[in-house]
């Protein structure tokens, strides 16, 4: 017997249960609440397996309630829909449209489940079922597709075409393949055709376009709920005719007429096309004639539960009034119509309903004018709190047991049961560990299971207690996978887009306009052209590709363009080429100082480093346990450690830094950890004080909320040894705090110290191991450790039960303001809202208290002295204020995990990074978190606010902090590598151009000399070598191609290659194959130090470098062309070899290709044994 079991038993329930199998039509249950509310519906599911339709008041109780359920019962679905209209028709994200078209496709296939409907739902304006039954498919391998109205049925369906498929919504359509990204599966899917046939059916990841599996069949569903037949939408054009009509008589300015004229126009008219258009959600009364909501996709049968009337009343009236004001703005704004409706009206949808309603309330009263069949009052009360008092829990046992009550105490997993079994021993409490479904009547038991309260139902003798009421903290337990997985990874940051400015290796910086198929001499090619000074182009055959870099510099400033054959470019590199020369001799020498000076080697792991690790309250991630043991490694090693920790903000980096603090102290060594603001220094020191609690380890705190007394104190302790960590701002540096013996220097969010401290920080650097900790690592130090100067660990998962925060981007709406403040007040949470400008901000506070009058509300700003700002965000974090105005300093670190909502006013005139580690300042515990981007109505955005914007929206997926920064790099550059120089320099040549001359001249330097091993080998065999446009049609796609047959280095990769191919293209015409063949020739002909391979009439020659020439014996290349069964001819020009291969009259091109390909390879087999010979002597 389990709870649910427990429940049905019940006197009350059973009555209830009774009622509704004779069909009464309306019952009431008062006084249960929570999770008893909870077991009672999933009781109701067990036992009658129909659909149930629960109603609930707003979308935070809805999902509050679904996430109860799903821990006790399956078959849980919601359809969320914002209670904000403005929200709501804003934009909705992609886990939320997944959510509501997984919801109304079960509902089509009529599968039982508890269905979870806010208030807001039932209003709703839907397609009819039968709509939506036609716009689902259903395919599976030999299907017949109808293959030329696909891409309209797709659009109709939400789906967005593209040329590479991205991110869910997506389709492409490439010769007979299709690609498909629905918003319900893990993975994009491909789809190959035989003619109209489905051949195969297949996963594929959206990061490489590779396939994963095949599948034998796949269901496609709308991206959206909101979809639309063809008649629907001439018919709704005909109507927003009449009505524009009639607005127009009235209309008087001219100004007003236009924009109605060109609007609605062009709304009419995609109407007319069939495309349904930017928000069709703002005229879904006009599209659906039959005004349908979801309740019509339920069967007869279903059960409804209306889950407190009373208040889901009270949210219709909210709803309404939002609406009309939403409504007001909007007709002002020409955009709807007064005639209009947006949802249908609630209370005739309650008293007309044809389902068996079963209506749960607190109290009886409050319920209206609705009359009962039956009404059932249960006691119940909810469970106190106990805050790990085992004494008061002891005394209530003894009052339950006396009573003869059921008590089960419900535990997140074995350890925490046996934690508590053990505990309670200590208390002599009697109970037993059971199973969930071996429940004792009448006795005390721990069971594992997982409910959001704990309650006690006195006269039906039941009392269940969570771990939450024991002890105040909940073990999170590992969170479902989310389906969506965000394949926006940045696509590889230097992709070329025709309007480009690239850098050319020898001819400078130019525009690049596109690729093009020449002709020459009957031979085809693809070239690029660029567009250099005076309109001069440049073409250059793809195979040069390796020559052509994009220019990203610093600051968007567009470059300066050289001259076609103008000495300026070659000035320009020798000037940067010499500051390169010096910049490569410091590189060298901080490398030289590091490897020469002796740190201090740590011992390994030992049983108290693992008790401090076991004593983590939270389960770790993969990245975070990888990052600690890179971390602890290097410590162990003589080399100073110098590593970067890249992890997104709040995932756990504090914890990962703290255990390699515990392994340094525990060697009598000690800690310094910097931060940048005293606010952060406060919470660092708190939570080391909560992690080392019951350990001899003695924590110092350097900042100013430190009376001056405190800090000699501490700075004398630090001096002796007393003090074993210490944490601190920039205080921490200055002259007079001495360490006696420091051995860790760890570094929060480095990018908030200037230039001073850094040099400072270098002191210290080459001595003790160093950890540097940021979330978005500004990219010089990115490009730091991508020049191989400091390692880097990244921690990209996010920690258990972390939700991807709900990103809205939207007009700024008062209404929408109200409805979130108070949504996050009423969940006991408090909110950021920022707003950048100084001088007006004490209006702004005013504004937003007209709007919620009974908030707290607070402000901050960088103006305040910085006493004043600590002490705001001091209440702030202590809960004094509810909402908190501020400016941008946010950003820097302040760790308020109640604060689940941001809104961002102006949000377009912000910067990638600002944004994002804004946004990373919600989210940071197990709710639900939102933030809301707002800009000023009726703005056109720039393109690139818009794209700063899309990007974050793209973003919501937890980790891509890392991603945002490599985005931003290719935005802003990477400012000067080491120290006080100006990067004018990267801006005259290019950031990868410069860094390319960089690495060359450390590696030159370091006496590591390339030119041996390889040459740059010319091929031209006058044979069609390039990708035809009927086989890949995009360019970014075609590039891609292009430079990975460049960079070819082993037959792995050039099997790689052609299965991609085949995979993302499909068969490839002879000219591919060719360029595949040249390829491969390339990469030996490279190793095997050839200079140029040329066909001349029937003779192909192949020439060897100088180098080549001396290295290779005559043996050697008679040995390689005993590969080959062309005649060959051998002699010396101009200090070069040359061999001469005679192709016989009549052979096929394939064959020649092959037999030099044969003879090329065997060649660079000699190189090898000559090499392996020069280092065995």
């Amino acid at each position: 017997m389990d709870l649910i079991e427990l429940v049905t038993q019940m006197p009350l329930v059973k009555d209830w249960h009774q009622a509704i199998k004779e069909h009464r039509q309306r019952q009431l249950l008062t006084g249960l609440a929570n999770s008893a509310k909870t077991l009672a519906i999933a009781s109701a599911y067990r036992k009658f397996k129909q659909q149930i339709i629960v109603a609930s008041p707003n979308l935070y109780y809805a999902n509050q309630l679904a996430e109860d359920l799903m821990q006790v019962t399956e078959d849980v679905y919601i359809f969320p829909v914002d209670e904000v209209l403005s929200a709501e028709m804003a934009f909705s994200s992609p886990e939320t449209r997944a959510q509501r078209v997984t919801t109304l496709n079960a509902l089509a296939a009529n599968k039982t489940g508890i269905y979870i409907l806010p208030a807001a739902a039932l209003r709703k304006y839907l397609p009819t079922p039968e709509l939506w039954e036609s716009y689902r498919f259903h395919w599976q391998i030999g299907s017949e597709i109808n293959w030329q109205q696909l891409a309209q049925q797709l659009v109709l369906m939400g789906y967005q075409r593209e040329s590479m498929i991205a991110k869910p919504g997506e389709f492409s359509i490439r010769g007979s393949i299709l690609d498909i990204y629905p918003l319900t599966t893990p993975h994009p899917v491909r789809i190959e055709l035989f003619d109209v046939e489905i051949d195969s059916i297949r996963y594929f990841d959206v990061a490489t376009q590779r396939s994963l599996e095949n599948l034998e069949e796949v269901t496609i569903l709308p991206t959206t709920e909101l979809i639309f037949s063809k008649k629907d939408l001439e018919n709704g054009s005909i109507q927003l005719q009449e009505l524009l009509d009639k607005r127009l008589s009235v209309t008087t300015e001219q100004t007003n007429i236009d924009f109605l004229n060109d609007y609605f126009g062009q709304l009419i008219a995609s109407w007319k096309q069939g495309v349904p258009g930017e928000a069709p959600g703002m005229y879904a009364d006009i599209l659906y004639p039959e005004q349908t909501n979801i309740l019509s996709y339920f069967q007869n049968d279903a059960l409804l539960f209306v889950d407190d009337y009373a208040r889901i009343l009270e949210t219709n009236r909210q709803i309404e009034q939002e609406e009309a004001e939403w409504q007001t703005q909007k007709i002002e704004e020409l955009r709807v119509f007064p005639e209009q409706t947006f949802g249908q009206k609630l209370q005739p949808i309650f008293q007309q309903t044809k389902f068996a309603a079963t209506f749960f309330s607190l109290f009886q009263k409050g319920m209206g004018n609705i009359r009962f069949e039956a009404i059932h009052n249960f006691q119940y009360r909810p469970m106190q709190q106990f805050f790990g008092q085992m004494g008061l829990l002891k005394a209530e046992m003894d009052r339950w047991e006396k009573q003869n009550q059921t008590v089960v105490f419900l535990v997140s997993d074995e350890q925490r049961a046996q934690k508590l079994a053990q505990d309670f021993r200590d208390y002599e409490i009697y109970a037993v560990e059971t199973q969930p479904d071996e429940l004792l009547l009448q006795g005390t038991q721990i069971v594992q299971g997982s409910l959001q309260s704990g309650f006690e139902l006195p006269q039906d003798q039941l009392v269940v207690v969570t771990e939450k009421e024991i002890f105040q903290k909940v073990k999170k337990k590992r969170a479902k996978k989310q389906t969506l997985s965000n394949a926006e990874r940045l696509k590889s940051y230097n992709e070329l887009n025709p309007g480009d400015y690239v850098v050319h290796a020898n001819h400078g910086i130019g525009k690049y306009l596109g690729i093009e198929t020449l002709e020459v001499d009957g031979i085809h090619q693809d070239y690029m052209t660029i567009l250099y000074q005076n309109d001069d182009k440049l073409f250059i055959p793809v195979s040069q590709l390796n020559l052509i870099q994009k220019y990203v510099a610093s600051e968007n400033a567009s470059p300066k363009i050289n001259k076609l054959g103008g000495s300026s470019w070659e000035k320009t590199k020798q000037k940067v080429s010499n500051q390169i020369e010096d910049i490569a001799d410091d590189l060298i020498q901080l490398y030289a100082q590091r490897e020469a000076e002796k740190g201090y080697a740590f011992a390994p792991d030992d049983a108290y480093q693992k008790e401090f690790e076991d004593a983590f309250a939270y389960t770790e991630t993969d990245d975070q346990l990888r990052s600690a043991e890179e971390i602890k490694r290097d410590m162990e090693k003589e080399k100073s450690m110098d590593r970067l920790l890249v992890g997104d903000v709040g995932f756990g980096k504090t914890e990962v830094a703290l255990r390699a603090a515990f392994k340094a102290i525990k060697e009598s060594k000690q800690v310094a950890i910097l931060v940048p603001t005293t606010i952060l220094a406060q919470q660092h020191y708190e939570t080391m004080i909560d992690r080392f609690a019951g350990l001899p380890v003695n924590v110092g705190l350097l900042s100013r909320f430190r009376t001056k007394k405190q800090q000699d104190e501490t700075i004398r302790q630090l001096n002796t040894g007393q003090v074993d960590i210490v944490v601190g701002t920039h205080r921490l540096l200055s002259k007079d705090v001495q360490f006696s013996d420091l051995g860790l220097l760890v570094i929060d969010e480095e990018q908030r110290f200037g230039v001073k401290h850094k040099e400072r920080l270098k002191q210290l650097r080459a001595q003790v191991d160093v950890l540097t900790l940021t979330a978005t690592p500004i990219p010089r130090t990115l490009h730091m450790s991508m020049l191989g100067v400091r390692d880097l660990s990244v921690i990209e998962t996010p920690p258990e039960n972390r939700y991807p925060i709900q990103t809205y981007v939207m007009e700024a709406n008062p209404g929408a303001i109200r409805e979130a403040i108070q949504r996050e007040i009423a969940r006991g949470g408090q909110v950021f809202y920022l707003y950048n400008r100084v001088e007006s901000i004490e209006r702004k506070v005013d504004e937003i208290q007209q709007l919620v009058p009974d908030a707290r509300i607070g402000y901050a700003h960088g103006q305040m002295t910085e006493i004043q700002l600590e002490n705001t965000l001091f209440d702030f974090i202590n809960g004094q204020y509810d909402v908190l105005i501020t400016t941008t300093i946010i950003e820097t670190g302040v760790d308020i995990p109640n604060v689940n909502t941001l809104f961002v006013e102006n949000a377009d005139y912000m910067g990638l990074s600002t944004l994002y580690q804004l946004r990373g300042r919600v989210g940071r515990t197990n709710r639900v978190a939102y933030a809301y981007f707002m800009y000023e109505p009726q703005k056109i955005l720039n393109e690139v606010s818009e794209k700063r914007l899309q990007a974050i929206k793209d973003f919501t997926e937890l980790g891509s902090g890392f991603k945002i920064a490599m985005r931003d790099l290719s935005i802003r550059g990477a400012g000067n590598l080491l120290g006080a120089q100006q990067h004018g320099f990267i801006n005259s040549v290019g950031f990868d151009m410069y860094t390319q001359m960089l690495e060359e001249a450390v590696t030159r330097k370091q006496g590591k000399n390339t030119q041996m091993q390889k040459t740059a080998a010319e091929i031209d065999l006058a044979i069609d070598a390039y990708i035809p446009a009927d086989y890949i049609a995009d360019e970014r796609q075609k590039i891609e191609i292009y430079k990975r047959v460049r960079e070819l280095d082993s037959t792995d990769s050039l099997d790689e290659l052609q299965d991609d191919l085949l995979d993302r293209f499909g068969e490839f015409p002879d000219e591919v194959a060719h360029l595949l063949s040249i390829g491969e020739m390339k990469m030996n002909a490279d190793r095997a130090l050839v200079e140029k391979i040329t066909k001349v009439d029937q003779t192909l020659v192949v020439s060897l470098s100088k180098i080549g020439t001396n290295k290779f014996s005559v043996e050697q290349l008679f040995s390689a062309l005993s590969s080959t069964k062309l005649k060959a001819t051998m002699g010396v020009e101009k200090e070069q070899m040359q061999i001469k291969l005679t192709i016989p009259a009549q052979t096929q091109e394939m064959v020649w290709i092959q037999e030099l390909q044969s003879f090329i390879k065997a060649l660079r087999e000699e190189g090898y044994q000559t090499q392996l010979q020069s280092q065995n002597q």
